[in-house]
């Protein structure tokens, strides 16, 4: 069995739920686990995601099984309907920092998305993949890239959008089929800007409309290519039939996931919503006053539908650098969504292939309709949910 320790809220938490307002359990303490597919972790053997319960209320009334509009088709990245002119375009997967300097961001709302993993001195940056991307002003603000983060946007062919990175970059920018637009580079930097109100380097941004130009410029398709990611990415089910996870009999209650232990320097936290069914997340950054975490551009605070926990191997590279083995077999994870949580296994087998994620009879998981926050956590750090 999968280890999990009860253990009293630490201070910190204690403070944020005694603010909030909310009265609940002590919490679930996540550790690396040593569980293995076939486990009893569902309600009858082998049981399908399929057999989700009846509609949360959030859900009844939002039957979504015809498009709204003529034209329309399900994304790939949130199955969501979209038009089908932005559906054949190909993201772009923006390197996005989140220390205090960095805050707030503009048009992160907007990212369908989004990786947060750590970088060094424990500080994390996030990987926001856009689709819907042509008409927004002002993206960012940007940084460098780190291998890692590369990996995870080759499985949408998606655009990297980076402002430079370490010399070590080049082992997956150097690599065939992938298209990068750098704002550090002279022949890349039409796509992108500085502002005013802000010191270097926390003040780039890009545009839209400028980054199409720029892939144009560069000769690079805004078109899916084919044959070189997997015909889907995660497996959705529609608003009409939501997964509430209650077909597992040990899904856990998961109305706030607290992964302060994993970043302790964002300390980022996560509160569910009943009304809207959706994740809303709250930052405690050092020096900065604890709070929502909000958009700039759109006033926003940013929410998720599906949230998953990956536990990955990593090493140091020196000077705090850090590399994530994102490419593995049968790794431990969790996956969060309407309140519940259950434990998952996921791999990576290629540089394009999606990561999957299965439970624990090896049924790859239902992922509900809308967007997805995916955090990756470092192998011994532990975090907490109830």
């Amino acid at each position: 069995m999968y280890k999990i320790k009860v253990w009293i809220l630490t201070a910190i938490v204690c403070i944020l739920l005694t603010a909030c307002g909310q009265e609940l359990e002590s919490p679930i303490i996540v550790e690396p686990s040593t569980i293995e597919s076939g486990s009893s972790s569902t309600s009858g053997e082998g049981a399908s995601q399929s057999e989700a319960s009846s509609a949360s209320a959030e859900d009844v009334d939002s039957d979504d099984t015809l498009p709204p509009d003529e034209g329309m088709v399900r994304s790939r990245l949130t199955n969501e309907w979209i038009y089908e002119n932005v559906a054949n375009t190909r993201p772009i997967a923006v390197m996005t920092p989140n220390e205090s300097a960095a805050i707030p961001h503009y048009n992160l709302s907007k990212a369908s998305v989004i990786y947060e993993a750590n970088v060094e001195g424990r500080m994390t940056r996030m990987l926001a993949i856009y689709e819907d991307w042509e008409d927004l002003k002002k993206i960012g603000n940007i940084r460098s890239l780190r291998t890692y983060y590369g990996y995870w946007a080759l499985e949408w062919d998606a655009f990297i959008v980076h402002w430079g990175g370490p010399f070590f970059v080049s082992e997956v920018l150097d690599k065939d089929n992938v298209e990068d637009l750098d704002g550090a580079k002279g022949t890349d930097t039409s796509g992108f800007f500085r502002s005013a109100d802000r010191k270097d380097p926390h003040n780039a941004y890009a545009d839209g409309a400028d980054l199409k130009a720029l892939i144009s410029t560069k000769g690079f398709s805004l078109s899916y290519r084919e044959n070189l990611i997997d015909d889907y990415h995660y497996n959705f089910t529609p608003k009409a039939e939501p997964n509430t996870l209650t077909q597992y009999a040990d899904a856990q209650d998961a109305v706030l996931i607290d992964m302060s232990s994993c970043y302790p320097l964002t300390r980022c936290y996560f509160k569910y919503n009943e009304d809207d069914g959706l994740y809303y997340r709250y930052q405690h950054l050092s020096g900065s006053t604890d709070g929502p975490h909000m958009d700039a551009a759109t006033g926003e605070q940013l929410t998720f539908k599906n949230i998953l926990v990956q536990y990955t191997k990593h090493e140091e590279l020196g000077e705090g650098y850090l590399a994530f083995q994102c490419h593995d077999t049968t790794r431990d994870g969790w996956f969060f969504t309407n309140g519940k949580g259950i434990h998952v296994n996921w791999e990576k087998t290629s540089d394009f292939g999606a990561t999957r994620y299965y439970d624990d009879f090896g049924n790859e998981i239902t992922m509900n309709t809308g967007k997805t926050m995916v955090l990756i956590v470092e192998d011994g750090d532990t975090f907490s949910f109830k």
